[in-house]
């Protein structure tokens, strides 16, 4: 490792700045992409960049730092660029020239999609406040009577000559969460929901084919679970629509590509898996204006690029790619893609090219971490005791080997259940990313168990109602097989997650006392709780639970899935981190365990994060989340050892100094 004596480790990983929205424009030539530092300061900043999609010519800079950018959209000529910042819709000339400001709708606005005619933009926006909007503030008179006054998210189309705003009224009160174009120019997909909470929004999705002329509706049935991606592409029948969904009919499992024949009029034909014999997982779809759509599947530690083929409907495999490859853009010929892409040991980057050949990196937004030496990466692949096949990641500190264990190990848990840990660059903060514990001398397991993503929809089912079961075990079987190989100390182990990963974190140590220190970042403590005052509701916790507590009189399955009713037995040292705001783990489930766990006497330190949600994102909160998650390890489970980086995260030699 190289010397750093004003900026640490800590300070490097958090001040990064992070490629994100890649848009390849329709003729192929270029990409467009935001950048923004991973911690959030006192004003949220962003810039625009267009790079050349072969890569022949840097990236330049289009906008000033000085805005929260959504996803840029093309122009139909790829001539300019729309995209939203402070709520409004805005446009700039590619080529140059100034930006201009194409709405001052009051409830800004959510979602934008340019239309083929070249003179008109979908936009998706709430309602402006009325006259009793405005009384019901001037005079504090703002009590919300639930399912009253309802701020759904309505289609608009805005005409770019006349600046007016015209709403698709016969979606009535639909709240609208996805759209897309005919390829053709035709009418628009659009995704609704009942709801602008996710519960029950989520689960009551429909699809609606929409007339942007006319403004005439036609449904298309109910979507399944978390419909998105709704993509176009013609068969010999007629126009289809395919759509991701989750794996119907359950709440919980893999997701799925479903398909349905748009009729000229009429009901709609039957909605169609299109991926349910599959062993991986799809994670998104993108329509190609010249043919069947493109979609990227989790493979394993892997992620594949399918094309749709439709003479069959079955996905054929055009590549694969190590790590997580995510935020599709395809050209309108379909010729040329761009995605987010990085490796083992680079973090991801704006990558274009042929969907059948090699990508080309075209941004560079980190640099300055090929000055740091990382941990190595090793993929892991071994059995559950009950014969199922799993894998996971091992991280090693920079320099060491596995003939230099054992190590004190930490076992990170991902979130979900239906996340994954895939081969790239183990540095996006969740809880800290495994290479910042790495850094410090640890040895850092990166398991997934049943019910994540990656294996199809019957790996990811197992999860439903089983909450705590043999999750719990397939982590700890990789664990003991790295002690088995020498590689962990098994009197220097850790825990730590965040979301469910800080529920199997506080299951672990109500489990066993083998650890010697935990972490339990936004974690679950009662499912029950959970059900009533989650934003994803009963539907989605009982699910993986097995109850929500009003089925009668208890004890319910999630009692017994739940850590709070085990916190008497708990002894190991735990570290809990929450956000104040978050909505998804409502900060009810660390007090709850704190207070458990002050009850009983458990060592414990309590921590909250103002003004965060379920993912820390301000830069002071996050040095201190990998600051204090070090520190806590490092106390309970001893110095790492010499050649380890120092508390500060900058290295040092042998006898402790700065290198």
């Amino acid at each position: 490792m190289t010397e750093r004596t004003s900026t640490s480790l800590a300070e490097l990983i958090v001040d990064s700045v992070a490629p994100r929205f890649p848009a390849i424009s329709p003729d192929g030539c270029a990409v467009a992409y935001a950048a923004s530092t991973i911690g959030v300061r006192e004003r949220p900043a962003s810039t625009l960049w267009l790079a050349s999609a072969d890569g022949s010519a840097p990236s330049r800079r289009l906008t000033e730092g000085t805005g929260r950018y959504g996803a840029p959209r093309w122009a139909p000529d790829s001539a300019s660029l729309f995209f939203t910042a402070g709520g409004q819709l805005h446009r700039i000339p590619v080529g140059g020239g100034e930006t201009e400001t194409l709405t001052s709708w009051a409830s800004g606005i959510a979602g934008q999609l340019p239309l083929a005619d070249g003179r008109t933009v979908a936009v998706i926006a709430e309602d402006e406040p009325d006259a009793e909007d405005e009384r019901r503030e001037a005079e504090g008179d703002d009590a919300e009577v639930w399912g009253e006054r309802v701020p759904f998210a309505r289609l608009r189309l805005l005409d770019l000559g006349s600046g007016e705003l015209r709403v698709v009224d016969q979606l009535g009160d639909r709240h609208v969460v996805h759209m897309a174009q005919r390829p053709d120019g035709g009418p628009l997909a659009v995704v609704s929901w009942s709801s602008p909470d996710i519960d029950p929004g989520l689960s009551t999705a429909e699809l609606h084919v929409v007339d942007p002329v006319s403004g005439a509706v036609h449904d298309l049935g109910p979507a399944g679970p978390d419909a998105s991606s709704p993509a176009w592409w013609a068969a010999d029948d007629g126009w289809h629509l395919a759509y991701l969904t989750t794996t119907p009919p359950g709440t919980v499992g893999g997701s799925a590509v479903l398909d349905v024949a748009v009729p000229e009029a009429g009901p709609a034909a039957e909605h169609r898996n299109l991926t349910a014999d599959t062993v991986v997982c799809p994670t998104e779809l993108v329509q190609a204006a010249d043919g069947p759509p493109l979609a990227l599947f989790a493979d394993g530690l892997d992620t594949a690029l399918f094309r749709l083929d439709p003479r069959d409907l079955r996905f054929r495999r055009l590549f694969s790619r190590q790590g997580i490859v995510h935020a599709l853009s395809v050209s309108g010929s379909g010729g040329t893609i761009a995605v987010m892409a990085g490796t083992a040991h680079e973090p991801k980057d704006v990558h274009a090219g042929s969907p059948e050949g090699a990508l080309a990196r075209v941004s560079d937004t980190r640099p300055q971490l090929r000055d740091v030496v990382w941990g190595s990466q090793e993929r892991l692949s071994y059995k559950a005791s009950d014969g199922l096949a799993l894998d996971g990641l091992l991280l090693l500190p920079p320099g060491r080997s596995r003939e230099d264990g054992p190590f004190p190990l930490i076992t990170i848990v991902h979130g979900g259940p239906y996340g994954r840990y895939a081969d790239e660059f183990q540095f996006h903060i969740d809880l800290p990313p495994g290479q910042w514990f790495a850094a410090a001398g640890y040895a850092v397991f990166l398991p997934n168990p049943r019910g994540g993503e990656g294996h199809g929809h019957p790996f990811a089912a197992m999860a439903a109602g089983a909450a705590g079961g043999a999750e719990w075990t397939d982590i700890t079987e990789g664990i003991d097989l790295l002690i088995a190989e020498g590689v962990a100390d098994p009197d220097r182990l850790g825990i730590g997650g965040w979301s469910h990963g800080g529920y199997m974190a506080a299951w672990a140590v109500g489990q066993t006392d083998r650890f010697k220190a935990a972490v339990m970042g936004a974690g679950v403590s009662d499912w029950g709780m959970l059900a009533a005052t989650g934003e994803w509701g009963p539907a989605n916790e009982a699910g993986v639970s097995g109850s929500v507590g009003w089925e009668g009189p208890g004890p319910h399955p999630h009692d017994r899935v739940s850590p709070i009713s085990y916190a008497s037995r708990i002894r190991t040292p735990v570290l809990i981190l929450h956000g104040e705001h978050d909505t998804n783990v409502p900060i009810g489930q660390a007090v709850l365990f704190h207070r458990a766990l002050r009850h009983f006497g458990v060592e414990h330190e309590f921590v909250t994060y103002p003004r965060e949600g379920h993912m820390i994102g301000e830069r002071g909160h996050l040095l201190d989340l990998l600051r204090r998650t070090r520190a806590w390890f490092d106390r309970r489970l001893g110095s790492p050892g010499a050649g380890s980086p120092g508390q500060d995260g900058r290295p040092v030699d042998g006898q402790g100094k700065p290198a």
